[in-house]
């Protein structure tokens, strides 16, 4: 039994190739359950994102199960395989628990230490074991992904520091004014960087946004989007009587607010705080502003600096997460290699009732005068010794399991029990059942050819 990942994401492809493996949310049951119908795949989790398309399976054999999730890929999208193969990676077990672990933990994210993921990946899990498509490893490896992933963000400072020029943004004015519910910020210019950094602090309480622009239709377009209000760049010093925060990106040449400008309103201002934020290059706002008292004024550069100096912390957070993943890794492959007892448990069971059983044959044939309840005695008894001779055996194998070399352990007391017959039994069970299931056939691109390596 192996586990193994399948994916495309932002590193390996580009949009236009992510958004033709965009699974469609209302079709993402049936995704599910077409994959584990597939050959070969024991479990099976599908995660999907902007970002991302990731395939995480418990497969029979690695070349096989590679083989059939591509075959799966090519036949849901209608793509053949040669026009994606080059953009997929490919992770097999202690790899793919290892990536399962860092995505959950936003360490494999465009924004390093981003927490959507791990809803992301709860979801695709929660979906995949409601549809009885996860088992008994999938269901200890995602809960213990989610559990570590929780308690990454929770004992380290990843998620602390904006990482991008619009959040930093917001972190500055959260230290100026602590909250922003009663605030009305004032943005300049109808641009992207604007509208971006508008739709942040709207989300964390603005409700209050005034967008001036020269052309009044781009700026009742945004206004609209950010429910806010539109005015003319004629109409400026209006806007900025009323502000408490001002975003600038007009893209113009030349200052668009001078120092003279913000004396000549800080009186009809009262002197209030002002958080002035020029994204623009070249700039629009004056830099002698800053030397105003109440006015707090920061370029492009400024926040790209916080932006780098936070990008570098999350990357030392980032690095006592990795000792944690190291961690957790080793503790699944503990309890993985114990799952690994279970069959030869199975067949040395087996094994010893089928000599228990001949015995009390013999027995029965050679002393016929033996009643019901002396048989019985004789039966329980011998069942007994099997048992004790059993106990410790079975306890150091559960142990040896554990340890580095667990497989090769299991292998030996396969041979010194002579086990090999009974094994092969419980493998030919496990083939027949798997042989029954649907196999998927994708008959326009030709998709049901004999697996091969790869």
């Amino acid at each position: 039994m192996h586990i193994l990942v399948i994916g495309l994401n932002y590193k390996t492809a580009p949009v236009e190739i992510r958004e033709r493996f965009a699974f469609k949310e209302e079709l993402k049951e049936s995704a599910v359950q077409t994959l584990k119908a597939t050959r070969s795949i024991q479990e099976c989790v599908i995660v999907g994102t902007c970002n991302r398309t990731e395939i995480y399976a418990v497969v029979d054999q690695l070349h096989t199960g590679r083989h059939y999730i591509k075959t799966f890929l090519a036949g849901w999208f209608g793509i053949a395989k040669e026009e994606f193969v080059d953009s997929l990676y490919i992770k097999e077990d202690d790899q793919a628990i290892r990536h399962l672990f860092r995505v959950v933990c936003g360490l494999d994210s465009m924004v390093l230490g981003e927490t959507q993921i791990l809803g992301q990946i709860r979801e695709g899990f929660l979906l995949s074991q409601g549809l009885k498509a996860t088992g008994t490893i999938f269901n200890t490896l995602f809960k213990q992904a989610v559990t570590l992933a929780k308690r990454a963000h929770s004992e380290t400072d990843i998620g602390k520091n904006a990482v991008s020029v619009s959040y930093a943004a917001i972190e500055l004015g959260k230290k100026i004014f602590g909250y922003f519910d009663d605030k009305t910020v004032v943005i300049l210019g109808a641009g992207k960087m604007g509208e971006l950094t508008g739709k942040h602090l709207r989300a964390n309480g603005v409700n209050h946004v005034l967008v001036v622009n020269r052309t009044f239709e781009r700026a009742q377009s945004l206004a609209e989007k950010l429910d806010g209000k539109a005015y003319i760049m004629d109409d400026l010093f209006t806007a900025l009587v009323k502000a408490d925060i001002v975003i600038s990106s007009t893209g113009a040449e030349g200052y668009v607010v001078t120092k003279q400008d913000i004396q000549t309103i800080s009186r009809k201002r009262k002197h209030r705080p002002l958080f002035m934020i020029d994204i623009a290059v070249p700039r629009d706002l004056d830099p002698a502003i800053n030397d105003l008292d109440n006015v707090y004024l920061y370029d492009i550069d400024d926040l790209e600096g916080i932006v780098e100096a936070n990008l570098q912390e999350r990357a030392r957070e980032a690095e006592k997460i990795g000792v944690m993943i190291g961690e957790e890794v080793g503790m699944f492959k503990s309890w993985l290699n114990t799952l690994g007892v279970v069959p030869l448990i199975t067949a040395l069971r087996e094994k010893s009732v089928a000599i228990q059983e001949e015995a009390m044959k013999n027995i029965e044939n050679k002393l016929p005068e033996l009643n019901e309840k002396q048989l019985r005695l004789i039966r329980k008894y011998s069942k007994s010794i099997v048992n004790q001779m059993l106990h410790d055996p079975l306890v150091r194998m559960k142990e040896m399991a554990g340890q580095s070399n667990g497989e090769e352990a299991l292998e030996l007391f396969v041979k010194i029990f002579a086990l090999e017959e009974e094994m092969k039994k419980q493998k030919e069970i496990k083939e027949r059942a798997e042989s029954e299931k649907t196999e998927l056939r994708f008959p326009t691109l030709g998709v049901s050819e004999a697996p091969v390596r790869s």
